[in-house]
C-alpha cells in the first residue's frame, strides 16, 4: 500500500507538471505543444486513477493529494525536463516490479511502465487504454 501511495503522489506531480506546461503552451500560441502536453497530462491522470482504484480495491483509503505541488516548469525547454522526469518514472516503476506485488497490482504497474517508456521516448501521450 505504501508503494501504491508513493506512486499516486508521483503521478499527481506529473499531472500538475503537464497541466501547467499545456496551459503555458496554449497561452503562448503553440497548439502543437499544447496538444502533446495535454495528451501527456491525460495519460498521467489515467495512471493516477488506476493507482487510486487499486488502493480502493485492496481496501485502502487513498490519501489526500492536495498537498502535492506542481514542480517548477520552464515552458521554453520543457522537453529536456520532461524526458528526465519520464526517465525517473521508468526507473520507479521498474523498481516497483522488483517488489512482491500481487498479480493485479503487477498488471497495473506493468501497464503504467509501458506507457511511461513511450512517454520517455516520444514525449507524447495517448498510450493508456480506456
Amino acid at each position: 500500500m505504501r508503494l501504491l501511495e508513493e506512486s499516486r503522489g508521483r503521478e499527481k506531480a506529473q499531472t500538475l507538471f503537464y497541466r501547467a506546461l499545456a496551459g503555458a503552451a496554449e497561452l503562448g500560441g503553440d497548439p502543437a505543444d499544447a496538444e502533446r502536453l495535454n495528451e501527456l497530462h491525460a495519460d498521467e491522470q489515467h495512471h493516477l486513477s488506476r493507482l487510486t482504484a487499486r488502493v480502493l480495491e485492496l481496501g485502502g483509503s487513498p490519501r489526500d493529494l492536495r498537498d502535492v505541488r506542481a514542480p517548477d516548469t520552464a515552458p521554453g525547454a520543457w522537453e529536456e525536463t520532461a524526458r528526465a522526469r519520464e526517465e525517473e518514472e521508468v526507473r520507479w516503476y521498474e523498481g516497483l516490479l522488483e517488489e512482491d506485488l500481487d498479480e493485479q497490482t503487477r498488471g497495473v504497474v506493468q501497464e503504467i511502465l509501458d506507457s511511461e517508456r513511450h512517454h520517455r521516448e516520444e514525449l507524447r501521450g495517448k498510450w493508456m487504454s480506456a
